[in-house]
């Protein structure tokens, strides 16, 4: 007998994460059900599985319940840019708590293995450096950003208690910042918008003395890793993300001397709670999953900088 193709659902599949994770699981040979209320997912980012046997699309908000049969869950909807996240903050605590409730619920009802899309940002502005699974973080509650903060953080508390209570299966990924093709040219993330500025030939901005640092992974080598969490039996949480530290700074300068170098940079002040230093500690995922990336900055530059020129200069 021919084995049994296993069955997936991907929330948010239509996103920028979720598509890359998409054409990972379709060119696996495996199906997939594409779940998405396209607020930040885009059809476009999926439409070469549009007419595949294999590969379904359905436009739904996961704060409603739904009834499928599959075998796992993905559980990537939440926007995860502050620009979106802070637009409606009370239904983006909503898709965190709600949404997560809902995909649990099926996961339980059956029997289906479920992956949370958690963040870095469960760390807050941390007072840790770098950041392990086993720092508490430092998250202001009330904040401007607490909305996607803490709506992860509860993310995270009923998959665990799910776990508890009823024996789902669970697997927990804190994913730090990524980048590459297909994200949204509007996200304010600093990738986007330090490419977007230098091919519209604006001056780079700068939030701060550019000083802050973050770690930037490529989309490619989170999803292997989600992959990996997936299949492997380490429930998590497990930090997944570049440990190459970089300036906001030195990015800005790299984005500026591919497309234009004669931009100037300016500085703005720092956004509320803005977090000062990001970095993963990723020991766990070496040793659980014999995981680590592989690409760069400099070579997963070169990609998404030709991938927003298309989309934005060359349509």
């Amino acid at each position: 007998m021919p084995a049994s193709i296993t069955r997936n659902l991907v929330t948010g599949g239509a996103g920028f994460v979720g598509s890359h994770l998409i054409d990972r699981l379709m060119q696996a040979g495996e199906e997939v059900i594409c779940l998405d209320n396209f607020f930040t997912g885009r059809k476009q980012n999926v439409a070469q599985w549009h007419n595949h046997p294999n590969f379904e699309l359905i436009r739904h908000d996961v704060t409603d319940p739904i009834r499928l049969e599959v075998d796992r869950i993905w559980h990537l909807a939440c926007p995860a840019s502050p620009v979106h996240y802070q637009f409606n903050p009370i239904k983006t605590a909503k898709t965190s708590f709600l949404g997560t409730y809902n995909m649990l619920g099926l996961a339980r009802r059956v029997g289906a293995r479920l992956l949370l899309a958690s963040t870095s940002e469960v760390y807050g502005d941390p007072l840790v450096h770098p950041q392990p699974e086993s720092y508490r973080g430092n998250v202001n509650t009330h904040g401007i950003r607490a909305c996607y903060d803490e709506g992860k953080r509860v993310a995270e508390t009923l998959c665990f208690d799910y776990q508890r209570m009823h024996g789902t299966e669970i697997r927990i990924a804190r994913i730090f910042n990524t980048y590459g093709p297909r994200m949204l040219p509007d996200d304010g993330r600093v990738v986007s918008n330090f490419i977007v500025q230098a091919l519209r030939g604006e001056p780079l901005t700068l939030y701060g003395d550019g000083l802050q640092t973050r770690s930037f992974c490529y989309v490619d080598d989170l999803v292997e890793g989600l992959i990996r969490l997936m299949n492997g039996e380490h429930t998590g949480p497990i930090n997944l993300g570049n440990p190459g530290e970089f300036t906001i700074r030195q990015l800005a300068e790299r984005v500026r001397d591919r497309i234009n170098p004669s931009l100037e940079l300016i500085c703005e002040p720092l956004p509320e709670d803005d977090p000062l230093q990001r970095q993963p500690v990723i020991d766990l995922a070496r040793q659980q999953l014999g995981w680590e990336p592989g690409i760069s900055l400099d070579q997963g530059l070169e990609p998404t900088i030709a991938d927003f020129r298309q989309r934005l200069i060359d349509p």
